[in-house]
């Protein structure tokens, strides 16, 4: 893959970040939080979240077979032939509780991992503002995140956490950005485009496209300096307007790091780690790079963003899930090879979000409409156990977990219980998590344990 930035990627770096200013008051607390922060020598620690645009169908990504409460044929009942998957075909799974469960066959190479203690799955994971039963929903007792079945709305939910309009990851980068100091390269960075997740009130992420890793047209010739320089000019120039003078602040920085970033790659050396030639094989092989220069950037703390698409299987379910499951596998499973190359064992934590799951019954296209708690993936050997961590559903239709009658899981498993046990791995203190995750107080077990 070309290692290069295109200039338009760099120009990407803060005027995302537009739209979020004047955002202080109601996190203005996270720009006090460093102080919480261990004033020693950190270990290099990196969360990379892979987004699944579109919702991605649970229901066959993670499938009961022998459990205390159900098996396979109440999975068959609930799914019908058109989109339940053959027993078998499924990749299983063990759980801690001695509880089996099956991965989707495309997915074979997580299953390898979760053999390896390598992968972890979070069961009927979703947006909540508090807990709350199937009977408080349906009379509307106890509020519920707005816009529910929205791909936008709970999209930027995901990457936000229910009430607000910076990112998580953007938070927790705020508050654990000194450890990279005196480091001025981004802790943020995204392979696919502008994401709210990586935006925080005080730092700005970096936004590099699939094209690679450099700076167009600025390759040290004279007529390139010459380039430089009159760019540079423009830049600096006062024009009065603050909305421009930021701007133009924003975009300086953004190409000094990818100046940063193209003079630590020239020096990185070739990753051994061969990665398929996807859309999200060739993002994470862009993170694998820059971790591979952390040192000569300077980074103790880094927040990756990596997404791929396709996931509203609204029709012909079983054959476009099957080769986006495989995707993901193949892409995830090179990025572990890559961490290991990298000597990053229980450095990385992997993680899946996407905005809701699917229903359970199937559509009039054999494929699903949008529903609401849904299963995520966690990859590194930073798991605690290979397990299943959370509530698994019920699958029946109607029955206590069903909030619709097809298959519309009720979460049992809050987005910020989700987020806060990484984010609490990656180093940010239990006294800074209610700023981060102002919903988790709602919660009685505000972190999992699976990292």
């Amino acid at each position: 893959m070309k290692n290069h930035i295109t200039r338009r990627s760099l120009l990407r770096l803060g005027i995302g970040s537009l739209g979020l200013m004047g955002l202080g008051g109601r996190l203005s607390r996270l720009g006090m939080l460093n102080a919480q922060v261990v004033n020693s020598t950190p270990d290099y620690k990196a969360m990379v979240c892979v987004f699944l645009f579109g919702g991605n169908d649970g229901n066959n990504t993670l499938i009961p077979l022998h459990t205390g409460q159900q098996d396979y044929s109440a999975y068959l009942r609930a799914r019908g032939v058109g989109l339940a998957l053959p027993q078998n075909t499924l990749a299983q799974i063990t759980a801690a509780s001695g509880d089996v469960y099956g991965l989707h066959p495309s997915l074979s190479p997580l299953a390898a991992l979760y053999q390896q203690r390598r992968l972890a799955m979070v069961a009927n994971v979703g947006t909540l503002l508090k807990p709350l039963t199937k009977q408080q929903y349906n009379q509307g007792l106890v509020a519920v995140p707005s816009n529910l079945f929205s791909h936008s709305d709970q999209q930027q939910q995901w990457q936000t956490t229910p009430g607000l309009r910076t990112g998580w990851g953007g938070r927790a980068a705020d508050i654990l950005s000194a450890l990279n100091a005196p480091a001025t390269f981004p802790t943020g960075v995204s392979t696919a485009g502008n994401p709210v997740f990586l935006a925080g009130q005080n730092t700005r992420p970096a936004s590099l496209s699939n094209g690679g890793l450099g700076l167009d047209g600025y390759d040290g010739s004279p007529a390139a300096n010459a380039r430089d320089a009159a760019f540079q000019q423009i830049l600096t120039f006062d024009t009065g307007l603050s909305l421009i003078q930021t701007a133009n602040r924003f975009t300086t920085e953004g190409i000094a790091a990818g100046k940063e970033l193209n003079a630590a790659l020239a020096s990185g050396g070739a990753l051994q780690t061969v990665f398929p030639s996807s859309s999200l094989g060739a993002q994470l092989q862009q993170v694998a790079q820059i971790m591979k220069v952390r040192g000569a950037l300077g980074m103790n703390r880094q927040i990756f963003f990596a997404s791929m698409g396709g996931f509203d299987t609204h029709t012909n379910q079983l054959p476009d899930h099957a080769a986006l499951l495989a995707n993901l596998a193949a892409a995830m499973s090179a990025f572990n090879d890559a961490t290991t190359e990298l000597g990053l064992d229980g450095r990385v934590v992997t993680f899946t979000e996407s905005e809701f799951g699917r229903t359970c019954q199937a559509s009039t296209g054999v494929g699903s409409d949008h529903a609401w708690g849904s299963h995520q993936i966690v990859m590194g050997s930073a798991v605690t156990s290979p397990d299943v961590y959370g509530v698994y559903p019920s699958v029946d239709l109607g029955g206590a977990d069903d909030v619709t009658g097809r298959g519309v899981w009720l979460p049992t498993t809050s987005l910020d219980q989700y987020a806060a046990t990484i984010a609490s791995w990656f180093g940010v203190p239990d006294a800074s998590l209610p700023a981060v995750f102002p919903n988790l107080a709602n919660f009685n077990n505000p972190k999992l344990g699976f990292v």
